[in-house]
């Protein structure tokens, strides 16, 4: 992942609905992930098939019924207490609106409700603007925020860069 721009805060409120993607959302999820020259683009048929069987971990914002920016994630298989967070990304018109956020919040409060406790992502060192996004939404909720080594450059086979492992979880407090 790769910076994004930023930008200034909205003049208006923007009327943004946040729901469980289907499989129909799979392709304008690709388009976003695409249009968005900073995201890893998987193939369409990951985004669909993504949406089919991540929807309860995955989330959608939309704006008069059009997908304007998406979560993908996952329960991790050694810790199902932790969601994976894929992919965040916001359609460049409707960024600096809080949707990211939002979703991130949003999508916790539901895996919430069938044990989940903490969040993880990875974000290439150079993504501040990822870092931030994450590191509010610990803030905001409380959480221990912490960044780990994970992937080395040198482990993929691509012109990649890092990707350092982002913990977001309940603080653990010492009797």
């Amino acid at each position: 992942m790769s910076p994004s721009q930023t930008r200034t805060a909205p003049a208006t409120a923007l009327a943004v609905e946040y729901r469980q993607p289907t499989a129909d959302d799979g392709m304008r999820l690709w388009e976003i992930a695409s249009d968005s020259k900073v995201l890893d683009v998987n193939s369409s048929y990951a985004y669909v098939l993504w949406c089919h069987d991540f929807a309860n971990t995955s989330i959608i914002a939309e704006v008069d019924g059009h997908p304007v920016g998406f979560v993908t994630g996952y329960r991790r298989q050694t810790d199902p207490s932790t969601i994976m967070v894929w992919q965040v990304a916001v359609d460049d018109n409707y960024r600096g609106h809080g949707i990211a956020g939002t979703m991130l919040h949003r999508l916790l409060e539901r895996t919430q409700r069938s044990g989940v406790v903490a969040m993880h992502t990875t974000i290439s060192p150079d993504n501040g603007a990822s870092q931030r996004l994450f590191e509010s939404v610990a803030d905001a909720r409380g959480l221990r925020f912490e960044r780990r080594d994970l992937f080395a450059a040198e482990q993929f086979p691509d012109a990649h860069e890092p990707e350092d492992l982002y913990i977001l979880e309940p603080t653990v407090s010492e009797f």
